[in-house]
This record gives structure tokens, C-alpha cells and sequence, in this order.
């Protein structure tokens, strides 16, 4: 990793990645064997910061508001306070670190590959996933579901499976969180560069005597201002990729000159493809959650259980007090018991003395009286969606950006349905122990709507209407995703239409939001891409190339190229292309190219142990 600020003022690579984020971190490690790629980060690193690392930091990164934050806060046209990535590991830096895959038909619906999907999964899940300790909040709410009759239990496992379930966690057991960023391990080091704390501003395109735009370099700025320039080497499949995310990525394409004209002209930007799809579909899966005080201590736990209803609603649930510091500094919403407990204050007394004082009873208090969690609701899909614009021609601004939560019917039914599963599982036997009797739901949600959680208008009766409960308490759970999605902005390949040598490949290609956590697959695309898009480069280099001396050779690769292509066609290039290297060169260029990571040693045994990479034989 490098700072910005060290780069050339002009580069030439075979693939630029603008974003090093859940997508473009594991992109680039995978184009790195057999190309070279510039991965470029507007952020810095993740690593060395406890607010990113720490199971018990959890929310503080997402809430520090200083500009070299790796968070970036926005708040959507709706009045929902919401967060967007600003470091290397993207969001994956900054989540709650629930891990579970998409399901099979949404892979289906997406015409993915199954095969290479799973394999893509678990190449991410060998760096990043793990199996929490389920305690006793986590259990009860498992059991509290059960009761419920989201049924049945399908133990743990990453898959999407309806029922409830223990999903998987990029925390480890020492609650150390392992982001996307950590399967940069995978990568050629010396076909990977990434810099950090650049902002690119521009795509740059060929226009003059082509039929169609060609998109051949970029043009970003380092830490102090200073503009670079990063260029596509000569090259049938050399490509620029865009992974900045779901706000990000729809903001590069207008400020480049592709998207609505007439949007583009009203900020003067030249109009280099009329593209009326791009910031469009905009969609955030809208999260409402139940405070729950409880009489008892607690374990600090982040997402784990899940319930996979069969109308559309996810429950989950979160506990414990992981933020030490005051609930005045902190502005940590719903998700700190500190600011919930202090929502029992009557609203007719809340002045803000009376706040005052019970801030600061509150910061006397042992943070092991401070008691109690959430179970909340996220809805599937969501059907509603909304659109995104720009607010001026600077990338480090935030566009405007408007969801529309509940716009759609079905989508309020969902939450509804929802909280009437919650206040099940709250009433259960199973969960008792983590309840006052006398707090009846109707209390609770008083207590939520009460909650400084957005900033929307309260109703009066929001506490005796789900529908406007819903409404008025409405936050995110950070799943935000579209602005550049399939059959629209991008082809099923992910490259851009109408415009050469550019793809999409992010969370703003999805039309819906996969699964209960969109992470695992997001991590699993820009691999599942990658793979296939060296497939393709493979494909396309040998059609241009001599191979009249390894003819043999290349009819052996081409007879089990569907079930051996990971393995057998990187081997047919170096040999087919490059004569002149060395077999432990040929080697190298295969390293990181399985499914798992890394080349089985048994390929290799034939070479001495000395002339073997280092990292071949780990």
C-alpha cells in the first residue's frame, strides 16, 4: 500500500479499480495473477485503527464525523441519517459483521454461475468468516423465534435458509474484525498496486473516429490536491473497473460524462453517453428495531441470529454496551442502550436540563448496569426505490440521494408483519429472563419512537400504528444498492452499455438486496468477476497469439478447459504466449488462482522446493 501522494504523475496499468472497497478488494487481488492492476482507495487503511478492529468499538468508526473519518455520514432526502465508506475494506470496515450468503434462486435470477459462486464464497470465507459464540441474549432470541414459529432451526451456516438460523461473522473469536481488505493477501504483489487517499475525478474517454465511447484511463488526486493520471496499457482486454459503491459509482459515471443528459448539461459537464438509467433504481432495505431494557446484564453481541420469515422480513437482534465513551459524544442512535434508556425520559419533561442531568447519571453508572439490546427488523428486497443526483461536480461531496422508504405497500405489510413476529419473540418464555413484565410492546415502541433515530416528523399515534411506527422510526441498516444496475446501466457481464473497455462491478448493480447481509456476496462478486474476467483476457490473448510450437499443448488445455479452466488455461497462456519464461515463472503466474486461494502443492511437487514461490507451498 502506498499514499497517493508517492504516485507518478503518470502510470500505465492493464486494469484500474476505482474503489477499494467489499467488491474491488478482492477484484483486484484476483486480476493481479495474470495482469497488472492500480487499485485505487479515496480512503487510507484500515489497519492499526481499534474503532475498525474491535468487536467492542463497533459503532464508533461509523460515528466519527472528522474528515479523515473512514466513514463518511450523509442524510438521504428521506431524513434518514445514513453512513458510506471511506477506507480500504469499504463497508466491511464499518458493519455490524454478519455474514451470510445470497440465496440460490437470487443467484439463479441473477444468472451467476453456481458453481463458480460457490467456489468465489468459499475463497472469500477462508480469510474472513467465522462462527460466533452464540451466548445467552443471542439464544434466547433464537429460541424466542422458534416459539414464534419461524421455524425450522438450521443450526449454523452461511446459507440463505428460511427459518432461523446462526449465521457466520467476519469477527474472530478474539472479536477482532477481518475485512475485505484481508484478501488482498491473495494477491500477486507484484502485479498489484494500491494507492491510498486517492480520489479519482474523472474517467477519461476516446471519442474521436469510434462508434462507441472508449473508456482509457482515469484522472484522480492524492491526500494534497496534486493530480495524477492513470492510464490503460495497449491491450485487447485491458479495462477500468468501477467498485465505489452504491453512491460512489452512479456519481463517477455522471461527473465522467455518462448519465441523464439532461442532468449532466445543468451542471456542465460534457455529455459523453446519454445513460438516463444511471442513479436510478436507487433502494435502501429499510431496518426498524424495538429497544429492549433488560433486568439482567448482557453479553456485547453483534448481528448473529437470524429469522428467515416467509413474508419477507428478517428479524436480528444485538446487545450489550460496546461504547464506553458518553452517548453525547458519541450520537450513537438506537444502537446504544444508553441513548435508549434515556428515551424513557417523558418527552413533556425532556428540556434540556433534564437531559443534562440524566446524561451524566447515566456516565456514573458502571457500564455494567447499563442493560439491555435490540431485535430488529430488515424487509426483503424492498420493492420501493428512488433515485440519485448530483449536488456538484466534486466526488468528495455526497450526491443527493432519495429512497423512498415504503413507498411500495408490500413493503410496509413487511414491517408490520415483522414487528408482530417481535413482539412475539419478546413475549416468549424463552426470553423472560431479558424482560420487565410491565414493558408491554406499546411501552417499547414509545420508547423507539421517542429515540433521536432520524429525522423525520413524529405522528401521535405512532405507537398505537405499526404502519406509522414504521414510518417514523424508520433507520439503515446500511444496505443501500442500485444506480447502476443489470439490463440497465450495465449488461450481464457488468460492463457498461454503450461505452468500451468500462464495467460496474459493486452493490449498485444489484436490483435487489441479496440474502440478510449483503457483505458475503458483494466479497464473493468481485472474485466470481475477476475469475471471469481473465477467463476472458486468457481467451482473448491466445486467439492473438503464435502458438505454432505448442499447438499440441493448447489442444490438451482446450479438451478439459470447462473443468479444469482455473488451472489448466493460466498454464496454456504462459507457455502458448510467453515461450521464453521459466517454468517456476509459469508457476508464479498460477499462484492464487484456485478456487481455494492457492495452487494445490501436489501440482507443483515436480519442481526442486527452492525454485517454488514461497508462498506455493504454505
Amino acid at each position: 500500500m502506498h499514499q497517493a501522494t508517492t504516485a507518478p504523475a503518470i502510470s500505465y496499468y492493464d486494469y484500474i479499480i476505482v474503489g477499494g472497497g467489499t467488491a474491488g478488494c478482492p477484484l483486484a487481488a484476483t486480476l493481479s495473477q495474470m495482469a497488472s492492476v492500480l487499485l485505487l482507495e479515496r480512503g487510507g487503511s484500515p489497519y492499526g485503527n481499534p474503532n475498525i478492529t474491535d468487536l467492542a468499538a463497533f459503532g464508533k468508526a461509523l460515528f466519527d464525523l472528522s474528515p479523515s473519518s473512514p466513514s463518511q455520514r450523509f442524510i438521504s432526502e428521506d431524513g434518514v441519517i445514513n453512513a458510506r465508506a471511506r477506507v480500504l475494506g469499504g463497508g466491511s470496515c464499518l458493519n455490524a459483521g454478519f455474514y451470510s450468503r445470497a440465496a440460490s434462486q437470487y443467484v439463479h435470477a441473477a444468472g451467476w454461475d453456481g458453481r463458480l459462486v460457490n467456489e468465489s464464497y468459499r475463497w472469500v470465507e477462508k480469510v474472513v468468516a467465522f462462527e460466533p459464540p452464540m451466548k445467552q441474549w443471542q439464544s434466547a432470541v433464537k429460541d424466542g423465534l422458534l416459539e414464534a414459529g419461524v421455524d425450522p432451526y438450521n443450526g449454523f451456516t452461511y446459507d440463505h435458509l428460511p427459518g432461523t438460523k446462526l449465521g457466520g461473522t467476519i469477527f474472530d473469536v478474539d472479536g477482532r474484525r477481518h475485512t475485505a481488505a484481508d484478501l488482498l493477501r491473495f494477491a500477486n504483489p507484484k502485479g498489484l498496486t494500491v494507492m491510498l487517499h486517492a480520489s479519482v475525478h474523472k474517467i477519461l474517454f476516446r471519442i474521436k473516429g469510434r462508434k462507441r465511447p472508449l473508456a482509457h484511463g482515469v484522472v484522480y488526486r492524492d491526500a494534497s490536491g496534486k493530480k495524477h493520471r492513470a492510464y490503460l496499457k495497449s491491450g485487447p482486454k485491458n479495462e477500468i473497473i468501477v467498485s465505489a459503491g452504491a453512491l460512489g459509482s452512479p456519481q463517477l459515471l455522471m461527473l465522467s460524462g455518462v448519465g441523464p443528459s439532461a442532468h449532466l448539461k445543468a451542471h456542465n459537464i460534457p455529455v459523453v453517453l446519454d445513460q438516463p438509467w444511471v442513479g436510478q433504481g436507487m433502494s435502501d432495505n429499510p431496518m426498524n428495531a424495538v429497544f429492549i431494557p433488560s433486568p439482567h446484564t448482557v453479553e456485547v453481541s453483534l448481528i448473529q441470529v437470524v429469522g428467515i420469515t416467509q413474508f419477507g422480513s428478517y428479524i436480528e437482534a444485538a446487545s450489550g454496551e460496546p461504547f464506553a465513551s458518553s452517548p453525547a459524544q458519541n450520537d450513537f442512535g438506537m444502537f446504544s442502550p444508553k441513548i435508549g434508556q434515556l428515551s424513557t425520559v417523558p418527552p413533556k419533561q425532556r428540556t434540556p436540563e433534564a437531559l443534562e442531568q440524566a446524561i451524566k447519571a447515566m456516565e456514573a453508572l458502571d457500564p455494567a448496569v447499563i442493560r439491555g439490546g435490540f431485535i430488529l427488523e430488515k424487509i426483503y428486497g424492498p420493492l420501493s426505490t428512488g433515485h440519485l443526483e448530483l449536488r456538484t461536480k466534486n466526488p468528495n461531496d455526497n450526491p443527493s440521494v432519495t429512497f423512498n422508504y415504503f413507498k411500495d405497500p408490500q413493503d410496509l405489510r413487511r414491517c408490520v408483519d415483522g414487528l408482530k413476529v417481535i413482539e412475539t419473540v419478546i413475549e416468549s418464555k424463552a426470553f423472560s429472563q431479558f424482560r420487565y413484565d410491565y414493558l408491554k410492546l406499546p411501552v417499547l415502541l414509545n420508547m423507539t419512537a421517542n429515540a433521536p433515530v432520524n429525522l423525520l416528523p413524529k405522528h401521535a399515534n405512532d405507537t398505537t400504528s405499526l404502519e406509522q411506527f414504521c414510518k417514523d422510526t424508520v433507520m439503515t441498516i446500511w444496505h443501500y444498492h442500485g444506480g447502476c444496475q443489470v439490463r440497465k446501466v450495465v449488461d450481464s457481464e457488468y460492463r457498461v452499455r454503450g461505452v468500451d473497455a468500462l464495467r460496474v462491478v459493486d452493490g449498485s448493480t444489484f436490483n435487489y438486496s441479496p440474502g440478510t447481509n449483503p457483505q458475503a456476496t458483494v466479497m464473493m462478486l468481485g472474485r466470481y468477476m475477476g475469475v471471469k474476467m481473465l477467463e476472458e483476457r486468457l481467451k482473448k490473448l491466445i486467439r492473438f497469439s503464435s502458438i505454432t510450437s505448442w499447438s499440441w499443448l493448447w489442444s490438451w488445455a482446450s479438451s478439459v478447459y470447462k473443468g479444469l479452466r482455473r488451472l489448466v488455461m493460466p498454464l496454456a497462456l504462459q507457455l502458448a504466449c510467453m515461450p521464453t519464461c521459466t517454468l517456476s515463472k509459469t508457476v508464479v503466474g498460477l499462484l492464487s488462482f484456485g478456487s481455494r486461494g492457492f495452487i494445490d502443492r501436489s501440482v507443483i511437487c515436480y519442481l526442486p522446493k527452492e525454485s517454488c514461490p514461497s508462498t506455493a507451498l504454505a
